[in-house]
Protein backbone atom coordinates (compact mmCIF):
# COMPACT_ATOMS: atom_id res chain seq x y z
CA UNK A 1 0.00 0.00 0.00
CA UNK A 2 1.37 3.42 -0.95
CA UNK A 3 1.95 5.78 1.95
CA UNK A 4 2.49 9.48 1.38
CA UNK A 5 3.45 11.97 4.06
CA UNK A 6 2.27 15.49 3.32
CA UNK A 7 4.67 17.54 5.41
CA UNK A 8 3.65 21.04 4.52
CA UNK A 9 2.39 23.25 1.79
CA UNK A 10 4.54 24.23 -1.13
CA UNK A 11 4.61 28.01 -1.38
CA UNK A 12 5.55 30.52 -4.03
CA UNK A 13 6.65 34.10 -3.74
CA UNK A 14 4.09 36.84 -4.05
CA UNK A 15 0.34 36.68 -3.60
CA UNK A 16 -1.49 33.77 -5.18
CA UNK A 17 -5.23 34.01 -5.59
CA UNK A 18 -6.91 30.62 -5.20
CA UNK A 19 -8.94 29.41 -8.15
CA UNK A 20 -10.87 26.23 -8.65
CA UNK A 21 -9.68 23.47 -10.93
CA UNK A 22 -10.67 20.57 -13.13
CA UNK A 23 -8.53 17.45 -12.55
CA UNK A 24 -8.66 14.81 -15.27
CA UNK A 25 -8.72 11.27 -13.92
CA UNK A 26 -8.82 8.05 -15.94
CA UNK A 27 -9.98 4.85 -14.22
CA UNK A 28 -7.06 3.07 -15.96
CA UNK A 29 -4.53 5.86 -15.41
CA UNK A 30 -0.82 5.01 -15.32
CA UNK A 31 -0.37 7.58 -12.54
CA UNK A 32 -0.42 6.57 -8.87
CA UNK A 33 -3.77 8.17 -8.14
CA UNK A 34 -6.10 7.36 -5.29
CA UNK A 35 -8.98 9.63 -6.08
CA UNK A 36 -10.33 10.01 -2.56
CA UNK A 37 -6.91 10.74 -1.04
CA UNK A 38 -4.39 12.02 -3.57
CA UNK A 39 -3.93 13.06 -7.18
CA UNK A 40 -0.63 12.23 -8.88
CA UNK A 41 0.57 14.65 -11.55
CA UNK A 42 3.67 15.78 -13.50
CA UNK A 43 5.44 19.10 -13.05
CA UNK A 44 3.70 20.39 -16.18
CA UNK A 45 0.63 21.10 -14.04
CA UNK A 46 2.30 22.24 -10.83
CA UNK A 47 1.38 25.92 -11.27
CA UNK A 48 -2.28 25.10 -11.97
CA UNK A 49 -2.46 22.87 -8.87
CA UNK A 50 -0.73 25.52 -6.77
CA UNK A 51 -3.27 28.07 -7.94
CA UNK A 52 -6.00 25.87 -6.48
CA UNK A 53 -4.25 24.92 -3.26
CA UNK A 54 -6.77 25.27 -0.43
CA UNK A 55 -9.66 25.55 -2.89
CA UNK A 56 -12.12 23.13 -4.48
CA UNK A 57 -11.71 21.04 -7.64
CA UNK A 58 -13.89 18.83 -9.84
CA UNK A 59 -12.82 15.47 -11.23
CA UNK A 60 -13.33 14.88 -14.94
CA UNK A 61 -13.30 11.52 -16.74
CA UNK A 62 -12.05 11.79 -20.33
CA UNK A 63 -12.71 9.44 -23.22
CA UNK A 64 -10.60 6.36 -22.59
CA UNK A 65 -9.44 3.77 -25.07
CA UNK A 66 -9.03 0.75 -22.78
CA UNK A 67 -11.00 -2.33 -23.78
CA UNK A 68 -10.59 -4.38 -20.60
CA UNK A 69 -13.09 -2.28 -18.62
CA UNK A 70 -16.76 -3.08 -18.78
CA UNK A 71 -17.60 0.19 -20.51
CA UNK A 72 -15.78 1.05 -23.73
CA UNK A 73 -14.91 4.72 -24.00
CA UNK A 74 -14.85 7.30 -21.25
CA UNK A 75 -17.88 9.33 -20.36
CA UNK A 76 -16.30 12.72 -21.06
CA UNK A 77 -18.05 13.86 -17.92
CA UNK A 78 -17.53 15.48 -14.51
CA UNK A 79 -18.14 13.03 -11.68
CA UNK A 80 -16.88 14.18 -8.26
CA UNK A 81 -15.72 17.13 -6.18
CA UNK A 82 -13.05 17.60 -3.53
CA UNK A 83 -10.60 20.04 -1.99
CA UNK A 84 -6.85 20.35 -2.63
CA UNK A 85 -5.36 20.43 0.86
CA UNK A 86 -1.61 20.09 0.24
CA UNK A 87 1.09 19.35 -2.34
CA UNK A 88 4.14 17.14 -1.96
CA UNK A 89 6.97 16.07 -4.24
CA UNK A 90 7.01 12.45 -5.36
CA UNK A 91 10.31 11.25 -3.85
CA UNK A 92 10.37 8.18 -6.08
CA UNK A 93 9.59 9.86 -9.39
CA UNK A 94 11.44 13.06 -10.18
CA UNK A 95 9.31 15.81 -11.68
CA UNK A 96 6.07 14.43 -10.25
CA UNK A 97 3.91 15.51 -7.32
CA UNK A 98 0.97 14.47 -5.15
CA UNK A 99 -1.98 16.71 -4.35
CA UNK A 100 -3.62 15.71 -1.07
CA UNK A 101 -7.39 15.45 -1.41
CA UNK A 102 -9.98 16.21 1.26
CA UNK A 103 -13.79 16.43 1.33
CA UNK A 104 -14.19 14.02 -1.59
CA UNK A 105 -17.80 13.56 -2.72
CA UNK A 106 -19.16 11.73 -5.78
CA UNK A 107 -21.79 13.53 -7.83
CA UNK A 108 -25.20 11.90 -7.67
CA UNK A 109 -24.90 11.59 -11.46
CA UNK A 110 -22.26 12.36 -14.08
CA UNK A 111 -22.37 15.63 -16.01
CA UNK A 112 -21.37 15.78 -19.68
CA UNK A 113 -18.75 18.43 -20.50
CA UNK A 114 -21.31 20.07 -22.81
CA UNK A 115 -25.08 20.24 -23.12
CA UNK A 116 -26.01 20.94 -26.71
CA UNK A 117 -23.97 24.01 -27.66
CA UNK A 118 -23.32 24.97 -24.04
CA UNK A 119 -19.89 24.22 -22.57
CA UNK A 120 -19.54 24.24 -18.80
CA UNK A 121 -15.92 25.36 -19.21
CA UNK A 122 -15.65 28.48 -21.32
CA UNK A 123 -12.02 27.71 -22.10
CA UNK A 124 -13.01 24.58 -24.01
CA UNK A 125 -14.87 26.39 -26.78
CA UNK A 126 -13.43 28.45 -29.63
CA UNK A 127 -14.96 31.65 -30.98
CA UNK A 128 -16.54 29.68 -33.83
CA UNK A 129 -18.30 27.42 -31.32
CA UNK A 130 -16.13 24.36 -31.92
CA UNK A 131 -14.22 22.50 -29.20
CA UNK A 132 -10.78 23.80 -28.32
CA UNK A 133 -8.92 20.49 -28.46
CA UNK A 134 -5.68 22.03 -27.21
CA UNK A 135 -7.32 23.21 -24.00
CA UNK A 136 -9.28 19.97 -23.75
CA UNK A 137 -6.05 17.98 -23.82
CA UNK A 138 -4.74 19.57 -20.63
CA UNK A 139 -5.20 17.27 -17.63
CA UNK A 140 -5.47 20.17 -15.16
CA UNK A 141 -7.47 23.28 -15.95
CA UNK A 142 -8.31 26.24 -13.73
CA UNK A 143 -11.90 27.45 -13.93
CA UNK A 144 -13.98 30.42 -12.82
CA UNK A 145 -16.24 30.27 -9.76
CA UNK A 146 -19.41 30.55 -11.86
CA UNK A 147 -18.31 27.56 -14.00
CA UNK A 148 -17.62 25.53 -10.87
CA UNK A 149 -21.02 26.45 -9.46
CA UNK A 150 -22.80 25.47 -12.69
CA UNK A 151 -21.13 22.05 -12.85
CA UNK A 152 -21.93 21.31 -9.21
CA UNK A 153 -25.57 22.31 -9.59
CA UNK A 154 -25.83 19.89 -12.49
CA UNK A 155 -23.90 17.12 -10.71
CA UNK A 156 -25.94 17.37 -7.52
CA UNK A 157 -29.28 18.05 -9.18
CA UNK A 158 -31.01 15.17 -7.41
CA UNK A 159 -29.57 16.01 -3.99
CA UNK A 160 -30.50 19.68 -4.34
CA UNK A 161 -34.09 18.81 -5.17
CA UNK A 162 -34.28 16.50 -2.14
CA UNK A 163 -35.09 12.81 -1.94
CA UNK A 164 -38.83 13.07 -1.41
CA UNK A 165 -39.34 15.60 -4.21
CA UNK A 166 -36.99 13.76 -6.56
CA UNK A 167 -38.72 10.39 -6.31
CA UNK A 168 -42.16 12.01 -6.36
CA UNK A 169 -41.12 13.91 -9.46
CA UNK A 170 -40.13 10.66 -11.15
CA UNK A 171 -43.35 8.92 -10.14
CA UNK A 172 -45.66 11.79 -11.09
CA UNK A 173 -45.82 14.45 -13.84
CA UNK A 174 -43.03 17.03 -13.50
CA UNK A 175 -44.08 20.09 -11.53
CA UNK A 176 -42.48 23.52 -11.58
CA UNK A 177 -40.66 24.67 -8.47
CA UNK A 178 -42.58 26.92 -6.16
CA UNK A 179 -41.16 30.34 -5.34
CA UNK A 180 -39.80 29.21 -1.95
CA UNK A 181 -38.19 26.11 -3.45
CA UNK A 182 -36.48 28.10 -6.19
CA UNK A 183 -34.99 30.50 -3.66
CA UNK A 184 -33.58 27.56 -1.67
CA UNK A 185 -32.18 25.99 -4.83
CA UNK A 186 -30.33 29.21 -5.68
CA UNK A 187 -28.28 29.30 -2.48
CA UNK A 188 -24.51 28.91 -3.17
CA UNK A 189 -23.83 25.20 -3.37
CA UNK A 190 -20.30 25.57 -2.02
CA UNK A 191 -21.87 26.24 1.39
CA UNK A 192 -23.49 22.81 1.27
CA UNK A 193 -20.42 20.74 0.43
CA UNK A 194 -19.12 20.67 3.99
CA UNK A 195 -22.53 20.08 5.58
CA UNK A 196 -23.11 16.50 6.73
CA UNK A 197 -26.83 16.34 5.82
CA UNK A 198 -26.16 17.35 2.20
CA UNK A 199 -23.20 14.98 1.90
CA UNK A 200 -25.32 12.13 3.30
CA UNK A 201 -28.03 12.83 0.73
CA UNK A 202 -25.56 12.93 -2.16
CA UNK A 203 -23.80 9.76 -0.98
CA UNK A 204 -27.13 7.93 -0.69
CA UNK A 205 -28.22 8.98 -4.19
CA UNK A 206 -24.92 8.03 -5.84
CA UNK A 207 -24.61 4.63 -4.12
CA UNK A 208 -28.23 3.70 -4.80
CA UNK A 209 -27.87 4.57 -8.48
CA UNK A 210 -24.56 2.71 -8.81
CA UNK A 211 -26.23 -0.47 -7.47
CA UNK A 212 -29.42 0.02 -9.46
CA UNK A 213 -31.35 0.64 -6.22
CA UNK A 214 -30.84 -3.04 -5.34
CA UNK A 215 -29.44 -4.57 -2.14
CA UNK A 216 -25.98 -5.86 -3.01
CA UNK A 217 -26.18 -8.81 -0.58
CA UNK A 218 -29.76 -10.01 -1.04
CA UNK A 219 -30.68 -8.87 -4.56
CA UNK A 220 -33.87 -7.29 -3.24
CA UNK A 221 -35.17 -4.19 -5.00
CA UNK A 222 -38.18 -2.73 -3.22
CA UNK A 223 -39.79 0.53 -4.35
CA UNK A 224 -42.45 2.13 -2.17
CA UNK A 225 -45.67 3.75 -3.41
CA UNK A 226 -43.98 7.14 -3.80
CA UNK A 227 -41.33 5.71 -6.09
CA UNK A 228 -38.59 5.78 -3.42
CA UNK A 229 -36.30 2.75 -3.13
CA UNK A 230 -36.10 1.17 0.32
CA UNK A 231 -32.43 0.22 -0.06
CA UNK A 232 -29.98 2.22 2.06
CA UNK A 233 -26.40 3.40 1.47
CA UNK A 234 -23.83 2.02 3.90
CA UNK A 235 -20.31 3.37 4.38
CA UNK A 236 -17.81 0.50 4.44
CA UNK A 237 -15.26 2.61 6.34
CA UNK A 238 -17.40 4.89 8.54
CA UNK A 239 -17.18 8.67 8.26
CA UNK A 240 -16.19 8.71 11.94
CA UNK A 241 -13.08 6.74 10.95
CA UNK A 242 -12.33 9.18 8.09
CA UNK A 243 -14.04 7.07 5.47
CA UNK A 244 -14.77 9.11 2.32
CA UNK A 245 -18.16 9.79 0.75
CA UNK A 246 -17.15 7.76 -2.27
CA UNK A 247 -19.17 5.13 -4.10
CA UNK A 248 -16.10 2.89 -3.72
CA UNK A 249 -16.60 3.19 0.05
CA UNK A 250 -20.30 2.40 -0.20
CA UNK A 251 -22.71 -0.52 -0.45
CA UNK A 252 -26.42 -0.49 -1.22
CA UNK A 253 -28.01 -2.61 1.51
CA UNK A 254 -31.52 -3.26 2.77
CA UNK A 255 -32.22 -2.01 6.29
CA UNK A 256 -31.68 -5.26 8.19
CA UNK A 257 -28.57 -6.18 6.21
CA UNK A 258 -27.20 -2.66 6.74
CA UNK A 259 -27.68 -3.09 10.49
CA UNK A 260 -25.84 -6.44 10.45
CA UNK A 261 -23.02 -5.06 8.30
CA UNK A 262 -22.45 -2.05 10.59
CA UNK A 263 -22.22 -4.39 13.59
CA UNK A 264 -19.74 -6.73 11.98
CA UNK A 265 -22.09 -9.68 11.57
CA UNK A 266 -21.52 -9.51 7.81
CA UNK A 267 -18.50 -8.41 5.80
CA UNK A 268 -16.76 -8.96 2.43
CA UNK A 269 -13.45 -10.37 1.31
CA UNK A 270 -11.43 -8.84 -1.53
CA UNK A 271 -13.16 -11.11 -4.05
CA UNK A 272 -16.53 -9.69 -2.94
CA UNK A 273 -17.56 -12.92 -1.24
CA UNK A 274 -20.00 -12.40 1.63
CA UNK A 275 -18.54 -13.28 5.03
CA UNK A 276 -20.82 -14.22 7.92
CA UNK A 277 -20.16 -14.27 11.66
CA UNK A 278 -21.87 -17.63 12.13
CA UNK A 279 -21.47 -17.60 15.91
CA UNK A 280 -23.75 -14.57 16.14
CA UNK A 281 -26.16 -15.13 13.24
CA UNK A 282 -29.11 -17.53 13.06
CA UNK A 283 -28.87 -19.98 10.12
CA UNK A 284 -31.94 -18.41 8.46
CA UNK A 285 -29.93 -15.29 7.63
CA UNK A 286 -27.89 -17.13 5.02
CA UNK A 287 -31.07 -17.93 3.11
CA UNK A 288 -31.60 -14.19 2.63
CA UNK A 289 -28.20 -13.66 1.02
CA UNK A 290 -27.32 -14.07 -2.66
CA UNK A 291 -27.10 -17.77 -3.52
CA UNK A 292 -23.84 -17.06 -5.37
CA UNK A 293 -22.21 -16.14 -2.07
CA UNK A 294 -21.03 -12.88 -3.60
CA UNK A 295 -22.51 -9.40 -3.75
CA UNK A 296 -24.14 -7.98 -6.84
CA UNK A 297 -21.63 -5.42 -8.12
CA UNK A 298 -22.26 -2.09 -9.88
CA UNK A 299 -22.28 -2.11 -13.67
CA UNK A 300 -19.25 0.20 -13.77
CA UNK A 301 -16.09 -1.44 -12.43
CA UNK A 302 -14.68 1.85 -11.09
CA UNK A 303 -17.54 1.83 -8.56
CA UNK A 304 -16.62 -1.58 -7.10
CA UNK A 305 -15.82 -1.52 -3.36
CA UNK A 306 -12.16 -0.63 -2.83
CA UNK A 307 -10.00 -3.32 -1.13
CA UNK A 308 -8.63 -0.81 1.38
CA UNK A 309 -12.09 -0.08 2.80
CA UNK A 310 -13.06 -3.75 2.80
CA UNK A 311 -9.89 -4.63 4.71
CA UNK A 312 -10.64 -1.89 7.25
CA UNK A 313 -14.15 -3.27 7.82
CA UNK A 314 -12.90 -6.83 8.30
CA UNK A 315 -10.15 -5.84 10.73
CA UNK A 316 -12.18 -3.29 12.67
CA UNK A 317 -15.73 -4.61 12.78
CA UNK A 318 -16.11 -8.18 11.51
CA UNK A 319 -16.81 -10.68 14.29
CA UNK A 320 -16.24 -13.80 12.20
Amino acid sequence: MTKIAFLGTLTTTGVVLMVKAILTLKPDSSYNDKREEWYHFPQTYLNQIRNSLGDWFIYYEPRRLSTHLNKAGGKQAYFAVGKIADIKSDLHNEGHYYAKIEKYLDFDHMVSFKEGDFYYEGGLVKEDGSTNKGAFGRAVRNIEDHEYEAILRAGFEFSLIGEEKYYRRNAEPVQEFGEGEQQEFERPIVEKLVARPFRDDAFRFSVRHAYNETCAMTGLKIINGGGRPEVQAAHIMPVADKGPDSIRNGLALSGTVHWMFDRGLLSLDDEYRILTADEYLPPQVKHLLNSSGRITLPERSEFFPHPRYLEFHRKTFFKG
